[in-house]
């Protein structure tokens, strides 16, 4: 064999080049005059955003496949940032989101599209996001799955919430006590010292449940909301999210 073509055969594969990744569409805007640049979410490479070339054309093969809140295995190439599709197949197993269940959806999407990184790969994240999508399309109470979505997603990012212990006496979080929430320390005695700029108050047993994921009471249910929407909103800064203020309107987060 001449020793550019053994060379050749000895190189490792393109690292540029991925074969059925599993993945989901976040989100999806025209480019150009029949292509279209999507956001997605895959398993092994987190957020990665591809041109899908020519898939607004009646006839490309991607054009039915690049559905929100199904599960896919997409292939593509490319090193820069904007990665070329080359293949997308439809994995099913999921039921398709509709009314509130499709604006929950929505809503997950938009908060990984604001807080995760491209090309920071989360599979617990993943694995995650799939079953709370499975959940949505499966029940009519969507607080719980998102309040567990949306803590699952802060301790991928480093953000862990401490629920069963005060911040800075590190003694039990006790039931029959209010707490507020200091970002990133914990749980501080409502009225107390060091809670200036303070969460929502909640009781010790919202935090409790919610380290449990138990989210059965309806003042758990309540109260964690306000919470949650009070800590989203600082790790998301100034901008607000749309469809969070969507659901507000309509009561449900």
């Amino acid at each position: 064999m001449p020793e550019r073509e053994e060379r050749k055969a000895q190189a490792p594969a393109d690292k540029g080049r991925h074969e059925n990744e599993p993945a989901f569409i976040l989100h999806a805007y025209p480019y150009r005059e029949t292509s279209l640049v999507v956001e997605t979410f895959t398993r092994n490479f987190g957020r990665v955003p591809m041109v899908a070339k020519g898939a607004r054309r009646p006839r490309s093969a991607l054009r039915g496949a690049l559905l929100q809140f199904q599960p896919l295995l997409l292939s593509w190439f490319g090193k820069t940032e904007l990665r070329t599709l080359s293949r997308a197949e439809w994995q099913g197993g999921l039921s398709r989101l509709a009314g509130m269940g499709l604006i929950c959806g929505f809503y997950l999407n938009e908060l990984l599209l604001r807080l995760l990184a491209r090309d920071d790969p989360h599979e617990t994240l993943f694995d995650h996001y799939r079953e709370t999508i499975g959940e949505l399309g499966r029940s009519r109470d969507f607080g719980p799955a998102l309040r567990r979505f949306e803590m699952v997603l802060l301790r991928e990012l480093g953000y862990a919430l401490i629920l069963d212990h005060e911040a800075q006496s590190r003694a039990p979080v006790c039931e029959d006590r209010l707490y507020t929430y200091a970002v990133e320390h914990g749980p501080v005695p409502a009225g107390g010292a060091g809670n200036g700029g303070a969460s929502p108050a909640v009781s010790g047993k919202t935090l409790l449940d919610m380290a449990a994921g138990n989210y059965l009471d309806p003042q758990t249910q309540q109260q964690a909301r306000g919470l949650m929407r009070y800590l989203i909103s600082h790790y998301l800064g100034d901008q607000p999210l749309h469809t969070r203020q969507l659901l507000k309107d309509l009561h449900q987060l």
